[in-house]
């Protein structure tokens, strides 16, 4: 988060991050004009609740955008089965985490419910089609399923076995190896008056 920090001697703004719970915004009301959350709502357990923050420590008259993935809605070409199985547990963790990977679509639903009136909803996509682009996709992807918190929590909780994630990660390295690979990421986006 950024507040008006005093410019420095050549006039520049400083910019201040700070650690903090959604849930509980450590800054007083009124504090930001701005208040953004990308690719957030989706792993907390009430995201009601961290939209009425947002609000809470916004100005009057000032801005909450959000924009949170909808996993259900990604789309790929070539079909790989790896990554069918991918998307299941991907959504099964999310979900055991108390977290909603289809959040996207219902931002609009969440800002109403907490309290918001003047909301605009939107949507846009990421496309990862070039073979530069589904290249870092799929390496990103064939690494985190086997060597990250997610693929912890599959293996302890027996969600998936390590030969599983193996087979998953060589399906994504197969997808991006692909000549005419293509990814397509579906976000739901607010922005959202207090």
């Amino acid at each position: 988060m950024h507040s008006n920090s005093p410019a420095d001697s050549r006039g520049q703004r400083n910019i201040d991050f700070v650690v903090s719970d959604v849930h509980a915004l450590d800054f007083p009301d009124s504090t930001f004009d701005v208040v953004h959350a990308h690719q957030v709502l989706q792993h907390v357990a009430d995201p009601v609740r961290a939209l009425r923050e947002m609000r809470r420590v916004s100005r009057p008259g000032g801005i909450v955008a959000v924009r949170d993935s909808d996993y259900a809605a990604f789309t790929w070409f070539p079909r790989v089965p790896a990554l069918d199985e991918w998307l299941g547990l991907y959504q099964q963790a999310a979900r055991a985490n108390a977290g909603e990977p289809d959040a996207g679509r219902r931002l609009l639903s969440w800002a109403h419910a907490a309290g918001f009136t003047d909301v605009r909803a939107s949507a846009s996509t990421w496309c990862f089609a070039t073979p530069t682009e589904t290249r870092w996709w799929g390496e990103m992807w064939a690494e985190r399923i086997r060597s990250s918190d997610l693929a912890r929590q599959l293996l302890t909780s027996g969600a998936a076995t390590a030969g599983d994630l193996r087979r998953i990660s060589d399906g994504w390295r197969e997808r991006a190896a692909a000549a005419d690979a293509w990814f397509a990421v579906l976000h739901g986006e607010i922005v959202c008056r207090s």
